[in-house]
C-alpha cells in the first residue's frame, strides 16, 4: 500500500504541480485527431484510465502490452454517434498464439455525412456535394517477457481526406505494463501516434492564376497550386496504475488513475472505478480530463453484462455516457465476445 500511495502522488504532482494556466495548449495544431477518441465502452466508463488495467481486447488502443496478459482470443465491435453528427466506428481482434504473445488487428473510422458545396456566389449550393473521413487500420504484438512483465507494439496506416484533397501517414505505438506483485496493483505506460507528419495534397488546391493582372495581354489562366503546411501526428505519453481494492469470488473492485502528456494540450489526469458483481455485471464511473485547460469533457458513467453463450465463450454488452458540457453528450455500446 505504500508503494501504492508513491505512485500515486507522483501521478498527481505530475498532473497539477506541472500545470500553468498561462501555458499555450496547441489544441488545433495537429492532424489526425480521430486518433484521439477512446476505444471501448468499459474503458470509456471509467473516465478513459485504462492504461494500468489494459486487459481486454481494447488494449489495442490504450496499452498494447496489455494483449501479453490475455489467455483468450476476444473481438470488439464499436459504432458511435460522435458530436455534431459525426460517426465513429472501431472493429478490433486479439488472438492468442499458444506461448508466442498475442496477436492483434483492428481498423477504426471517422466519417460524416455529404454537404452541399456553397460559395458566395451558389449560397444554396453549385451541385456539388463534399464530405470527409478519417482512417486507421493496424496490427498489434503484445508478449510477457517475465511473469509480471509484458510489452506490446502497434503499427498503422492513416489516411484522412477532404473533399478532392487526401494526407496519409505511418504511426507506431509502444506500451508496457507491470504486475507489481502487490496484490491487484498493476502500472502500465504507453507512447502512442509516433509517426511522419500529414499534408493534405489533392486536385482542390488547384488554381489558376495571373502572374501579373497590370499587363494586358498575359496568360490569366496560368495553372499554379496551392502550397498546405504539414501537422504532426498526435504524439501522446500516458502511465496509470490500477489497483484491485476487493477482489473476491462474489465482488470485486477496481480502481484506475491515468497521467496524460500529449502534444497539443496540457497534461491531465483520468480517474475511475469499475465494481463487478458475480463476473456478471458491471458498474463504472469516472472522470476525464482533471486539470486540462478548455476542455468540455467531465463526468463518465457506464455499465455492462456479461453472458457465458453455449456454456463456451462469453459475451460482453458494455454501456458509456460521456459529459461534453456544452456540446451536450454522447452514449456508446461496445460489443465484446471472447473465444
Amino acid at each position: 500500500m505504500r508503494k501504492l500511495r508513491i505512485v500515486t502522488i507522483l501521478i498527481i504532482l505530475f498532473s497539477t504541480g506541472l500545470f500553468s494556466k498561462d501555458r499555450l495548449t496547441n489544441v488545433g495544431t495537429t492532424a489526425a485527431s480521430f486518433l484521439e477518441v477512446g476505444v471501448g465502452s468499459r474503458a470509456i466508463g471509467m473516465g478513459g484510465a485504462f492504461v494500468g488495467i489494459a486487459n481486454d481486447v481494447s488494449s489495442l488502443y490504450w496499452n498494447p502490452a496489455g494483449l501479453g496478459v490475455m489467455t483468450k482470443g476476444e473481438t470488439v465491435f464499436e459504432k458511435v454517434d460522435w458530436l455534431a453528427g459525426i460517426s465513429f466506428n472501431y472493429f478490433g481482434a486479439a488472438v492468442p498464439l499458444s506461448g508466442y504473445g498475442t496477436l492483434g488487428f483492428f481498423i477504426n473510422s471517422m466519417t460524416m455525412s455529404t454537404m452541399k458545396v456553397r460559395t458566395v456566389q451558389y449560397p444554396d449550393g453549385t451541385g456539388e456535394d463534399f464530405d470527409a473521413s478519417s482512417f486507421a487500420v493496424g496490427l498489434s504484438y503484445g508478449k510477457n517477457l517475465t511473469d509480471r512483465f509484458s510489452i506490446g507494439f502497434n503499427v498503422k496506416y492513416i489516411r484522412e481526406s477532404l473533399w478532392h484533397e487526401k494526407s496519409s501517414s505511418f504511426a507506431f505505438d509502444v506500451g508496457t505494463l507491470y504486475q507489481t506483485g502487490i496484490k491487484g496493483l498493476r502500472i502500465g505506460a504507453a507512447i502512442t501516434n509516433y509517426g511522419p507528419d500529414m499534408k493534405l495534397d489533392g486536385s482542390d488546391l488547384i488554381i489558376y492564376h495571373d502572374p501579373d493582372p497590370l499587363i494586358d495581354g498575359n496568360n490569366d489562366k496560368i495553372m499554379g497550386k496551392l502550397l498546405t503546411e504539414k501537422w504532426p501526428l498526435p504524439l501522446n505519453m500516458q502511465f496509470g496504475i490500477g489497483y484491485d481494492i476487493c477482489d473476491t469470488k462474489y465482488l470485486r473492485v477496481t480502481t484506475a488513475i491515468d497521467a496524460f502528456h500529449p502534444i497539443n494540450n496540457t497534461e491531465s489526469v483520468n480517474i475511475g472505478c469499475e465494481i463487478a458483481i458475480v463476473k456478471m455485471l458491471f458498474l463504472r464511473a469516472g472522470y476525464k480530463a482533471l486539470g486540462q485547460q478548455d476542455t468540455e469533457e467531465g463526468l463518465t458513467l457506464g455499465g455492462g453484462i456479461n453472458y457465458r453463450l453455449f456454456g463456451q465463450s462469453n459475451i460482453k454488452l458494455d454501456y458509456a455516457y460521456t459529459d461534453f458540457g456544452r456540446l451536450k453528450s454522447t452514449n456508446r455500446f461496445t460489443l465484446r465476445l471472447d473465444f
